[in-house]
C-alpha cells in the first residue's frame, strides 16, 4: 500500500501534492482545476500588426521622413569653431560708443527692475541681486587696478566673460580689462534714465549743462571687486554667493 501511494504521488504534479497537504482531496481537485490548470494567460503584443498594408506603408514613410529630417539637421557649433569664425568679435566699424548707448539704457531699466525698492536702501539684499545680474550694457569705471594706467577707464560693457570685461569707451575705443586685481564702479540713476550723451559737434555750453544735470541726479553707486567676480554671467545666475571677509580689502 505504501509503495502504491508513493508511486501515485510521483505521477501527480507538484502543485497537486502541495495542495493535498493543506486541503481534502475534493478541495484540492477543485483548486487545481479552476485556479491552476484552466487559468487563462493574457499576452500583450509589443507592437500590434497593422490593420492593412496601406497603414503599414504610411508608417514606414513617416519613419523614413523623420530619420531623414534628423540627418539633415545641422550640428551646433563648438566653442572653438565659434572663435575661429569670429562670432564673438566686434568689427572695427561697430566699435562706437553711440551704438551701445541704447543697450546701456535697457540695462538701466533692467537693473532697476531687479533691485526694486532695494535700490534706495542697499544692503545685503541688493548685493545678492547684483551678484547674479547680467552686466552686458552696464557702464563701468575702473577705480582701482594693479595697472595704474587703467585707473579712470570708463565704458559700456559689450562682453562679460569669466576673467575680463570688454568695454567701449566714449572715444570709440575697445578695451579689454581683466577682472583680477581691478575694482569697478557702477552708477545707477534713481530718478530715471539719464539723457543721451551729447555728440562732439555740439557746443561746450550744452555739454556742461548736461553734465551738471546728470551730476545732480540721485544715484546708487556700488563697486564690484573683480577677483570675487570671476564667473560668466550665465554661471552667476545659478550660483549662490555667501558673504565672507576678503583678505584683499
Amino acid at each position: 500500500m505504501e509503495s502504491t501511494s508513493q508511486s501515485s504521488s510521483k505521477n501527480q504534479p507538484i502543485a497537486a501534492v502541495l495542495l493535498s497537504r493543506a486541503h481534502d482531496p475534493e478541495e484540492t481537485k477543485r483548486i487545481l482545476t479552476e485556479k491552476i490548470q484552466q487559468r487563462p494567460l493574457f499576452l500583450c503584443p509589443s507592437s500590434p500588426p497593422p490593420s492593412d498594408a496601406r497603414a503599414a506603408r504610411r508608417r514606414e514613410r513617416e519613419k523614413k521622413r523623420l530619420s531623414r529630417k534628423k540627418a539633415l539637421k545641422p550640428k551646433p557649433l563648438s566653442a572653438n569653431e565659434r572663435r575661429k569664425l569670429g562670432l564673438y568679435d566686434v568689427p572695427r566699424s561697430g566699435q562706437k560708443y553711440a551704438l551701445f548707448e541704447p543697450l546701456h539704457q535697457l540695462w538701466l531699466g533692467y537693473i532697476r527692475e531687479i533691485l526694486g525698492n532695494e535700490i534706495h536702501t542697499g544692503g545685503e539684499g541688493a548685493a545678492s541681486k547684483l551678484t547674479s545680474a547680467d552686466f552686458h550694457g552696464a557702464e563701468v569705471e575702473v577705480v582701482r587696478s594693479g595697472c595704474v594706467s587703467r585707473v579712470g577707464l570708463k565704458g559700456i560693457v559689450i562682453k562679460d566673460s569669466r576673467f575680463t570685461f570688454e568695454v567701449v569707451t566714449r572715444r570709440n575705443q575697445r578695451k579689454l580689462v581683466p577682472k583680477e586685481g581691478t575694482v569697478f564702479r557702477i552708477e545707477v540713476p534713481l530718478g530715471g534714465v539719464p539723457t543721451a550723451t551729447v555728440e562732439e559737434g555740439q557746443s561746450d555750453e550744452n555739454k556742461q549743462q548736461q553734465q551738471q544735470t546728470e551730476a545732480e541726479q540721485p544715484k546708487m553707486i556700488f563697486e564690484v571687486h573683480g577677483e570675487q567676480f570671476q564667473f560668466r554671467s550665465a554661471d552667476r545666475a545659478n550660483k549662490k554667493f555667501r558673504s565672507h571677509f576678503s583678505k584683499i580689502l
